[in-house]
């Protein structure tokens, strides 16, 4: 089992005071498996996702990655879980602004050991960032830097990708390239993948679907 989550609980505080945002969520992710996370904006989808990520804790309920029980394990333990196991793609692309598009792409795979040259030129080509190696992050549109986010998180090979809107910001023909590529590396080393999408059509090609509505999975 890739990804547990048992009654996961969270809640946030505001002006008005405690909001629950999740109730008792479990689902599992096994090797092999996609899963669409699907809900209305603000109902809690990118707070699994960092969850599931050990970027943030819940407030009761266990998660566990690769059979580790995430809150069992120090900082230091769960960075090398996230670099070496677990590829995150999230809204913000996080891109370093100092590294190349190239070096970029090539920047977790090196830290995870993982670095496949032929493979990577298959994942520039597929997404079509060729002419785009030598730039750098501030001068990318929205699109392409979305889509080198993605190359970075593919080139690591990882066991486990989470991925929040992958597509949202890609043209159709892009977007199907993207997912193309996803799915190809669940089926080839027999990775999980789970993302969160507004799109019923990407929804559609995962395995599962999960609806989160007022904190709960339907």
């Amino acid at each position: 089992m890739l990804l547990e989550l048992r009654s996961v609980e969270k809640s946030y505080t505001d002006s008005d005071g405690r909001v629950p945002v999740l109730r008792g969520v479990s689902f599992d992710l096994m090797a092999g498996q996609t899963l669409a996370l699907t809900g209305e904006s603000g109902s809690g989808k990118s707070t699994v996702l960092h969850i599931a990520a050990g970027l943030e804790f819940p407030d009761a309920g266990s998660v566990r990655v690769l059979g580790q029980d995430l809150a069992q394990m120090g900082e230091g333990a769960r960075a090398v879980v996230r670099r070496s196991d677990i590829a995150l793609v999230f809204q913000q692309f996080n891109l370093i602004p100092s590294l190349s598009v190239a070096a970029n792409i090539s920047f977790q795979a090196a830290l995870s050991g993982r670095v496949d040259p032929g493979y990577i030129d298959d994942l520039v080509d597929a997404l079509g960032l060729g002419d785009q190696l030598r730039k750098y992050p501030e001068s990318l549109s929205g699109g392409q830097q979305q889509r080198v986010a993605i190359a970075r998180a593919l080139a690591a090979k990882p066991k486990l990708m989470l991925a929040d809107e992958p597509t949202g910001n890609l043209d159709e023909g892009t977007a199907a390239r993207v997912l193309d590529e996803m799915l190809k590396l669940v089926a080839q080393t027999d990775a999980g993948l789970m993302l969160v999408t507004h799109s019923p059509s990407v929804a559609a090609r995962m395995d599962r679907e999960l609806h989160l509505s007022g904190g709960l999975l339907t």
